[in-house]
């Protein structure tokens, strides 16, 4: 048994208060811009993560899809670095880098050699500061996205079901910020403009609307400093608009039809409109999530795919958001099965969790499957900065990262059949049925 599973074990099997909790500090520039650094000199590394406060929930009819075009737009060059340059530069000093888009923020984020700290900060403040945007730019940035969304999503089975269809719960007239897709439709892809792309970025990029996290082996007096000396002179941008989801609950059954022409086999994917992440809800609800479909012992793929050979897959989960999320629960048929047939053992164990509950084991797993996440996932400088960022901005104060995983240790039987009987109800359900479709039979 290797030291790291047994120092594993030993986290897992000690009190909830054995873990460390993460030591951080935090500032915020003249500009706006809001700083917390962890130091941490285990390994001769830094990450610098930065979440800028917009995602799909920002956009505004007919311009859908603007904050995940930015994601890659913010690779395209800036006044002092080359279109390319910020990916070569971080692989030369044998880094590495990313960025992505959600419904609620934009992140993008380097690991580097610690003595490399500097080459990451300025990468960072110059696009912040001058990217680049320009009409060749934007045009084959546009299309690379649209080529995104053909490979990833339109030519994929199931996948256009559960990206587009899943936001169809949404009202679009008094939630758009929901009630579409974070990768946007072609249509309004296709009707942008460079200036609309200016306008995104001058209001959205700015210093006054990002997070910077840094986490790893640097002096903190030092390291602040450089944050001052390479971000402290970018102008604070304009406030940006609030957004105001008002998503009505319970608003009656809703299902309809999909025809998959990539599709093999039926599938069923039902959603139940939940609270806010920062809800009192969660733990019990992500818990539930565990209970039902997380892996091979979960309620349902013991029930559909294993017992009643119904499904080749099936699966349950809480996706939480700033605003309105969603319980999702789906699978897949077996050959020869239909779609209600499955649908109506779905519904059964969902009825049978309100009624009668979980067993004491099955909640212990749950909690044990989110306490090792917890662990284990501050085992990176990454895991860290991102884990900080989630609860900057997805919480009420940022203190309960070192506090919120006691709320979902204390969740109880009664706590779970409580959110079953609240939320998984089929007033608050809306269903969506994916049957096989000739190649020559239209999309919805």
């Amino acid at each position: 048994m290797s030291r790291n599973l047994i120092a594993a074990l030993a986290l897992l099997a000690a009190p909830l208060a054995a873990q460390q909790p993460i030591q951080y500090q935090e500032f915020r520039l003249d500009n706006g811009l809001r700083v917390i650094m962890v130091e941490d000199h285990d390994t001769p590394i830094v990450t610098i993560d930065v979440w800028y406060n917009v995602g799909s929930r920002n956009e505004r009819p007919g311009r859908s899809g603007f904050a995940h075009l930015f994601e890659h737009m913010m690779f395209q060059g800036s006044a002092n670095a080359a279109k390319g340059a910020h990916m070569q530069l971080v692989e030369r000093a044998g880094g590495n880098m990313n960025g992505s888009t959600n419904t609620d923020r934009t992140n993008y984020f380097e690991t580097l050699p610690s003595n490399r700290l500097n080459l990451g900060l300025w990468l960072e403040a110059e696009r912040m500061r001058s990217l680049t945007i320009t009409d060749e730019n934007f045009e084959n940035q546009r299309e690379t996205v649209k080529e995104e969304r053909r490979l990833r999503i339109d030519n994929q089975p199931y996948t256009r079901a559960f990206v587009d269809g899943l936001a169809m719960q949404f009202d679009s007239t008094t939630c758009f910020e929901y009630s579409h897709t974070t990768i946007g439709s072609m249509d309004d892809l296709n009707g942008a403009h460079t200036p609309d792309v200016q306008a995104f970025f001058d209001l959205y990029y700015a210093p006054n609307n990002a997070t910077l996290v840094l986490v790893g082996d640097f002096e903190p007096a030092a390291t602040r400093r450089l944050v001052q000396q390479y971000f402290g002179d970018i102008a604070r941008g304009e406030t940006p608009p609030a957004v105001a989801c008002r998503q009505e609950f319970d608003q009656g059954a809703r299902r309809m039809e999909w025809p998959d022409q990539m599709a093999n086999l039926p599938a069923v994917v039902t959603t139940y409109l939940i609270p806010d992440h920062d809800n009192a809800d969660t733990p019990a609800l992500t818990l539930l999530g565990s209970i039902l479909g997380n892996g091979e012992s979960s309620r349902l793929n013991r029930v559909l795919v294993r017992d009643q050979q119904l499904a080749v897959q099936a699966g349950a989960f809480s996706q939480t958001r700033r605003g309105p999320g969603q319980f999702i629960v789906l699978a897949i048929a077996n050959q020869g099965v239909s779609p209600d047939s499955i649908e109506a053992v779905l519904t059964s164990e969902l009825a049978r969790v309100a009624a009668d509950g979980v067993t004491p084991e099955e909640l212990e797993k749950a909690r044990n499957e989110f306490r090792a996440n917890d662990v284990f996932g501050r085992q990176t400088t990454m895991n860290i900065a991102e884990e900080l960022q989630h609860y900057a901005h997805d919480h009420d104060n940022l203190a309960e990262i070192n506090t919120d995983a006691a709320q979902y240790m204390a969740v109880t039987i009664e706590d779970i059949r409580r959110v079953a009987r609240q939320y998984l109800i089929a007033n608050n359900s809306f269903t969506i049925l994916i049957v096989p479709a000739p190649q020559t039979e239209a999309q919805p």
